[in-house]
């Protein structure tokens, strides 16, 4: 048995379940990785990741595969390896790629159980909102996990009734304005706590950048898993 602890909770059937379904996960940051860590360490066994992006310096404070020894090499790819010494027989797919218009199509949404979007561009986000909403897929979205130090304040709430996040606000606003706000309600993870950048910005790498906490991220990414584990669980199919 690879998780007895969880099975003592959950029961059999419920572990079964969980290994059957397939899961998307966009975006393997500080947010995206720790997720990943949660829903494998939690029994789900197909899991797709997907990031373009390699391991920075800048990322050591929060994101849960970035080290000294490992910058440079693509995120996926190392966090993958540490999925696999979790749970060797799990089916993880890493796709170094970003979700765009241009590649889209390529990520075949229909066929996951489960999409989580941790994607930080406000463009990508917008399509994928959009376009998994569409899809059969159950769909679960992180909203801004920086500038913040609370985790207590973190919580989940229903897209269109987010209040005192920015993102949240700023998509709702883009995405009205484009004529493509979705019918489909959906959960997200977001945090009502908003603060400013006390350091010098000239340090860290970056057109547009926002100081966060390993703390924070971690626990957005930790809910995001909770969504997915208590929906299979409340539905049970």
């Amino acid at each position: 048995m690879q998780f007895p602890r969880t099975e003592l909770l959950l029961g059999k059937e419920a572990m079964q379940l969980i290994a059957r379904k397939k899961v998307l996960l966009l975006g393997v940051g500080g947010v995206g990785s720790w997720c990943a860590e949660s829903l494998v360490r939690t029994g789900i066994h197909h899991l797709t990741i997907a990031d373009m992006d390699c391991i920075a310096e800048s990322n050591i404070n929060r994101q849960l595969m970035a080290t000294s020894l490992n910058i440079g090499q693509p995120k996926v790819e190392v966090l993958r390896e540490r999925l696999l010494a979790i749970n060797p027989e799990a089916d993880i797919v890493a796709i170094r790629e970003r979700f765009s218009e241009d590649t889209a199509a390529a990520f075949h949404l229909d066929e996951y159980d489960y999409i989580i979007d941790c994607i930080d561009s406000l463009k990508d986000k917008m399509l994928l909102i959009e376009l998994s909403c569409k899809s059969p897929a159950v769909f679960f979205s992180s909203m801004g996990a920086a500038l913040k130090t609370e985790p207590s304040r973190v919580r989940t709430g229903i897209f269109r009734e987010v209040r005192g996040c920015p993102l949240a606000r700023m998509l709702r606003k883009k995405l009205r304005q484009a004529g493509r706000f979705p019918e489909r309600d959906f959960l997200c993870v977001y945090s009502d706590e908003v603060l400013e950048n006390r350091g010098d910005e000239s340090l860290v790498e970056g057109a547009r950048t926002n100081g966060s906490l390993v703390h924070v991220t971690a626990v957005f990414g930790f809910t995001l898993a909770s969504l997915v584990i208590n929906d299979l669980l409340e539905v049970g199919v």
